[in-house]
């Protein structure tokens, strides 16, 4: 399966499924934020978030209860590699020089990512 970036709407959708780990277009539609889209528009998203298998379904005659075919955690590791790449050219030195100038990074923060740093150096 080839990992692609999803859409705004595509990545809603995920993200309930995520937390519901299954469940039917009504589940899903019930979760998100108001102003809700159709009921068709859920569903259709859900179908094309199959296409791309992102989502399976279990089927109970003509009604899917809809699950996640990878994890958060999948999808944040491709983000994360996107990002690395597209705008730092996949240098992770690059990537926290950004954080630490542009977001002020507090002390305890750069003291956290350098204790986690220390802890997989020594792994």
């Amino acid at each position: 399966m080839q990992l692609r970036e999803l859409t705004k709407a595509e990545e809603e959708i995920m993200r309930v499924l995520w937390q519901l780990k299954k469940g039917f277009v009504k589940d899903v539609l019930a979760e998100l934020p108001e102003p809700k889209p159709a009921y068709n528009t859920v569903s259709t998203i859900i179908r094309i978030l199959e296409k791309k298998e992102l989502v399976g379904y279990t089927a109970y005659g003509k009604t899917h209860e809809y699950y996640p075919l990878i994890t958060e955690e999948e999808y944040r590791r491709f983000q994360t590699e996107q990002l690395m790449a597209n705008y730092f050219d996949n240098s992770l030195k690059k990537l926290v020089s950004f954080f630490v100038q542009d977001k002020n990074i507090s002390l305890s923060e750069a003291d956290e990512i350098i204790n986690l740093l220390n802890k997989k150096k020594d792994q």
